[in-house]
C-alpha cells in the first residue's frame, strides 16, 4: 500500500440542479485524457458515496499532491447560473464526515484540505488567501476540525 499523509476534497464543478453521476465523472475524465476518474470517492446529492478508483491507486486529482493522497470529489459546486457555491446537501455533508473521519481512522495523521488550499502561496506569507486561489474548489472551508 502507498503512504497516504493527505485527504483533499473537491466538488465535481457541476451545477447543483442537473445530475451528474459517477458514470457522467468517469467519461469526463477519460475525454480529458486520465486512465479512469481521478477521485477516490464519489459523494452524490443524495449522500450515496461511490468508489471510483482504488486506493492503492495514484489519484488524478491534485496535480503534485498524487502520490500521497486521497481524494474525495462531491456532486455540484456550481448554483443554477454556474457560478461556484457551496451547494452541498444535507446528505452530502453528513457522508463527508462519515468518510473523512473513517479514513482518519485507516490513515492517523492526514492533513485534510480542499483542492483550493494547494494552490501556490504567491505572497509568501506561508497561508493560502482567496485571491490566491487557482480555483474555489471545493467552494467551502475545509478544516481538519470539522472531522475531528
Amino acid at each position: 500500500m502507498r503512504e497516504i499523509n493527505l485527504i483533499v476534497v473537491h466538488c465535481s464543478a457541476t451545477r447543483a440542479d442537473r445530475d451528474f453521476t459517477e458514470n457522467d465523472l468517469e467519461v469526463c475524465h477519460r475525454h480529458r485524457g486520465f486512465n479512469g476518474a481521478g477521485y477516490h470517492f464519489y459523494i452524490r446529492k443524495n449522500g450515496d458515496i461511490k468508489n471510483t478508483r482504488p486506493l492503492e491507486k495514484p489519484g488524478a486529482h491534485a496535480l503534485g499532491y498524487n502520490a500521497y493522497s486521497i481524494g474525495i470529489c462531491y456532486e455540484g459546486g456550481l448554483d443554477v447560473r454556474y457560478r461556484p457555491a457551496d451547494t452541498r446537501t444535507e446528505w452530502q455533508k453528513h457522508s463527508l464526515r462519515v468518510l473523512i473521519r473513517t479514513l482518519l481512522m485507516d490513515y492517523p495523521g492526514c492533513r485534510v484540505c480542499g483542492h483550493r488550499d494547494l494552490s501556490p502561496d504567491r505572497n509568501g506569507d506561508g497561508r493560502i488567501s482567496p485571491e490566491e486561489w487557482v480555483k474555489e474548489c471545493p467552494c467551502f472551508e475545509v478544516t481538519s476540525k470539522l472531522y475531528e
